[in-house]
């Protein structure tokens, strides 16, 4: 005979997640400390606490000691779930909580990013929504790219370009290998278009730094992009000495670089400032990037816009463009029809 089941017999299920009231209430954490992301490892991160009167410690100008200094202000820390959707890199100034000491093992809390000057972007490709923040609050993008071994890829350095625009960052085009080749034909291509450039002719062996190169990064947080095998790693090298970035060859068969960075750090500098070295990128994607944007990345082609008819996309087949005629009349340097090709190729992909 089938049990008769009464009101008195039913026992409700405990709730797994305990008896205890749910709250939005958070803690205000007013004894946070400030932090400046350094590092980042598998949900690990690797931040340089600021000292008293609210500066990230780097090395002074004499090296004695710098790097234990260093070391002995960094700390680990892993993220509070309330910002497990936000991406956190390298350049983040964030708020930690918990254990602080910095001792192994030990692991503090970061429960705040605070707002950042800029941020450096990209994604996949032109078509992927999906942005990629690579680091934040940079004052300079030093774009790196080789004369030869392997060639120069303009496609990528106008992409840079663009993307340095679109973030506030100030450009810098290093030129490394100009011991193996002129920087005549990098310098030409970019000669009207105001980016400031320099040249380095360093080698892996070469321990001494182009002074030129570290007054423009000196005092400033800076980042390094550019394909593998262009020399970001040695140039990082001779600019922090105690980095060891692993420097690698390009493939006789690819002319290409194999990547030997396989994260972004950011490293101190001896004169003050902070260095960000990052792994070789094949693609600058510029799908967050809107079509004004692009164009004021290429200021030698402004001005000619002004005498376009209204709604002119500056393609090739646009009724009226003047384009064409301002860089035929040479007043986008000599580097003209390249720079104008390029832009043409980047319009298409943008809103």
């Amino acid at each position: 005979m089938a049990k008769i089941y009464r009101d008195e017999d039913y026992r409700p299920r405990p709730n797994r997640r305990g008896s205890r009231p749910r709250t939005k209430n958070r803690p205000d954490h007013t004894d946070a400390v400030s932090g400046l992301v350094t590092a980042v490892d598998r949900g690990r991160y690797r931040v340089t606490l600021a000292d008293s009167v609210g500066e990230f410690t780097t090395p002074a100008h004499s090296q004695a000691g710098s790097e234990d200094r260093c070391r002995s202000a960094s700390v680990t820390a892993v993220r509070a779930s309330h910002l497990r959707r936000r991406a956190i890199v390298p350049g983040d100034i964030v708020k930690l909580v918990g254990d602080t000491s910095g001792r192994s093992g030990t692991l503090a809390r970061l429960v705040e990013i605070t707002e950042r000057q800029n941020l450096l972007r990209r994604s996949a490709d032109d078509t992927d929504p999906t942005e990629r923040v690579i680091v934040a609050n940079v004052d300079v993008l030093g774009i790196v790219t080789a004369t030869v071994d392997p060639e120069p890829s303009y496609g990528l350095i106008d992409r840079a370009l663009v993307a340095a625009f679109d973030a506030d960052i100030t450009p810098l085009l290093i030129i490394t290998k100009t011991d193996l080749r002129s920087a005549a034909e990098i310098r030409e291509r970019f000669f009207a278009s105001g980016v400031d450039i320099v040249e380095s002719a360093l080698d892996p062996e070469n321990e001494r730094v182009d002074t030129e190169i570290a007054d423009r990064l000196a005092d400033r947080m800076s980042v390094l992009v550019g394909h593998s095998g262009v020399g970001k790693s040695t140039l990082t090298n001779a600019l922090v000495p105690a980095a060891e970035r692993a420097t690698g060859h390009v493939n006789d068969v690819t002319g290409r670089g194999r990547h030997t960075s396989s994260s972004a750090v950011c490293l101190p500098l001896a004169g003050g400032g902070w260095l960000i070295d990052t792994p070789g990128v094949r693609s600058f994607g510029l799908a967050h990037v809107d079509r004004e944007t692009v164009l004021s990345a290429f200021p030698e082609l402004v001005a000619a816009t002004a005498d376009c008819p209204r709604g002119c996309t500056h393609l090739s087949d646009s009724p009226g463009c003047r384009l064409d005629d301002w860089v035929a009349e040479g007043h986008a340097g000599p580097g003209g029809v390249s720079r104008l090709e390029s832009l043409r190729r980047l319009l298409p992909s943008t809103g």
